[in-house]
């Protein structure tokens, strides 16, 4: 019996019928989605981030490259015909180069010995080698002058008996790179003793045991196998070395030791200002930032190269220096006296003082707090503590809030484009704090809102240059959070910003405060850009110091600086407390 012939009911369906093919429905914009708290709050966020990174830019290179002739290269003829491009280049890569050297070998030394080895007393190296980082730089460069200058500092004439007078002169480039790399020291110690910890300790445990030296298993296995942080710290400390302003303006211009950060401030300093001229070395500064970062993206995707933690567990022995052990501690307990308790001691010592002398002991006798009282009962001081600590404050809550939203919609959503939202928000990462001046003042000044000369250009300022850094504290947290804890609130009818509001940011609570904390101390400490964009009534504490500094103000200056010190140590013990008590409950 024959089959009958099956039929394809998919063909039959692809006949013509003789009627058109419906046409295909015309996407049309649901404007109800605008009063959506959703759309409007990451409409508002990614506008910001991306009117924050590349406007101040575009009206940069405006304004440097054009005037009312066109395009023309003046400025950068005005600039290099008064300083030569390779004084400039050679000052700013030398300082660089040698502060950055210098900030890499004592914090991965001190990173190392902590975490590595038996060297005693490590919880006072720990906390001491990050109390560096409250201490504001320019503090800290102040209290060095008045330790090594060679006329009245304080080294100097306890070596004076013995090597003659002004053994020690911190006014030149040599005086800049030590000055600026025990700075910047705590920061090279913090990322090599994340790198240190995170490292399986079984090849150098391997090493010692074959009989090798400490010393060897340090150069042949340890450091070979941070080199990924190694790099990483040498490029990061390279790149905010040569965007430092403090130790170049007080070390270096008054010998005439230019960089580029001290020649842009000299130019805008200047009746009338040359604003094309700031431009040309904001410019070749920029590019030289922008090389430096592009250098430290592209190595640190490398780093998988380098990975020796897996999921096999190890529990890290330290080392044992054996007779050496007493001798290093001594030799770290030198290195403390010298890079904290001088400059702090020198600070303490003058703010107590009625006029600078060097200390000796009829000295210790004129103590005082007139000082402080002057402080406290001098409105322009009062007025600049209220200034730093609102704008730090304020900037920290909007660049953690704004970058929390931001790292939500790259992580999270599934919208086109939004890899360009991360990538906007770490435009600002390339542009030092000067620049970044430079280039607000080239935006403000023909701006049709009055925001020039009042504390919103301040505020601007800060977010824009913390914008990267609260991005990276957001983004690493999200990436931390499951997502299925939003799909079941939204499961349960939750709208997104209940769910934002009520699972993503308690959860989110540690790397924001972090973050918080971190831009409200750097603020507050900040002077590059902000001694370019105040006004008088505006000031902020980094500036009067600098200009208290200019004045002569030297007791002054110091008691201000211990006040703001204190201020800041308590600032952050209560935001930690804060922490402990607030976000995700057990």
């Amino acid at each position: 019996m024959s089959q009958a012939p099956t039929t394809d009911r998919n063909a039959l369906d692809a006949l013509p019928t003789g009627n058109p093919p419906p046409k295909p429905k015309r996407m049309r914009f649901d404007w109800r989605k605008l009063r959506d708290p959703k759309t409007f709050i990451i409409v508002a966020v990614v506008l910001v981030i991306g009117y924050l990174s590349l406007v101040p830019l575009l009206y940069l290179l405006w304004g440097t490259f054009f005037d009312s002739t066109g395009l023309t290269g003046a400025a950068f003829e005005r600039a290099y015909g008064t300083t030569g491009l390779g004084e400039l280049v050679y000052n700013s890569m030398v300082f660089a180069t040698g502060a950055t050297l210098v900030s890499v070998v004592m914090g991965t030394l001190l990173a190392f010995l902590t975490e590595r080895t038996d060297v005693p007393l490590k919880r006072l190296i720990f906390a001491g080698s990050l109390i560096p980082l409250i201490i504001p730089g320019i503090l800290y460069t102040i209290a060095w002058i008045f330790l090594a200058s060679p006329r009245i500092g304080l080294i100097n004439k306890w070596l004076e008996p013995f090597f003659g007078p002004g053994t020690f002169d911190v006014f030149t480039l040599y005086g800049m790179i030590i000055v600026q790399g025990m700075d910047n020291a705590p920061l090279v110690f913090l990322l090599m003793v994340a790198a240190f910890r995170s490292m399986d300790p079984s090849l150098e445990e391997s090493a010692l045991m074959s009989g090798a030296s400490l010393p060897h298993v340090f150069r042949k296995v340890t450091l070979p196998l941070a080199k990924p942080a190694l790099f990483a710290a040498f490029l990061i400390m390279a790149v905010k070395n040569i965007e430092a302003f403090e130790t170049p303006a007080l070390l270096g211009m008054p010998k005439g030791i230019w960089v580029f950060t001290s020649r842009i401030w000299r130019v805008l300093s200047t009746h009338p200002a040359d604003y094309g001229q700031a431009g040309a070395y904001s410019i070749s500064l920029l590019l030289i930032t922008s090389l430096g970062i592009y250098f430290q993206t592209r190595y640190s995707r490398r780093g998988k190269q380098f990975q020796t933690v897996t999921g096999k567990g190890f529990r890290p022995r330290p080392m044992p220096l054996g007779r050496f052990r007493s001798l290093i501690g001594g030799a770290l307990l030198f290195y403390f006296f010298i890079a904290i308790v001088l400059p702090a001691f020198i600070l303490l010592y003058m703010s107590t003082q009625p006029f600078y002398q060097v200390p000796s002991i009829e000295t210790m006798t004129n103590l005082s707090f007139e000082n402080y009282r002057y402080v406290f009962d001098h409105s322009q001081t009062m007025r600049a503590f209220r200034n730093s600590f609102v704008l730090g404050i304020s900037s920290a809550t909007l660049v953690m809030f704004g970058t929390a939203v931001a790292s939500w919609l790259v992580v999270r959503s599934k919208l086109p484009g939004r890899w360009m939202v991360d990538n906007l928000a770490f435009v600002p990462l390339v542009i030092p704090g000067l620049v970044l001046g430079v280039a607000l003042l080239f935006v403000y000044l023909r701006f049709p809102i009055a925001i020039y000369g009042t504390m919103w250009i301040l505020l601007i300022s800060y977010v824009t240059r913390y914008m990267p850094y609260g991005m990276r504290y957001a983004s690493t947290s999200m990436y931390q959070i499951g997502g299925e804890l939003e799909e079941s609130a939204q499961v349960s009818g939750a709208t997104w910003w209940q769910t934002f509001r009520r699972i993503n940011l308690p959860l989110l609570v540690p790397g924001l405060l972090a973050g918080w904390i971190y831009i409200v101390m750097t603020s507050v400490r900040e002077l590059s850009s902000s001694i370019l964009l105040y006004s008088p009534g505006n000031e902020v504490l980094a500036v009067m110091i600098f200009e208290q500094y200019e004045n002569g103000q030297f007791t002054e200056l110091a008691a201000l600086g211990t006040l703001l010190i204190v201020a800041l140590v308590i600032l952050v013990y209560a935001a930690q407390r804060l922490g402990a008590n607030i976000g995700v409950k057990s």
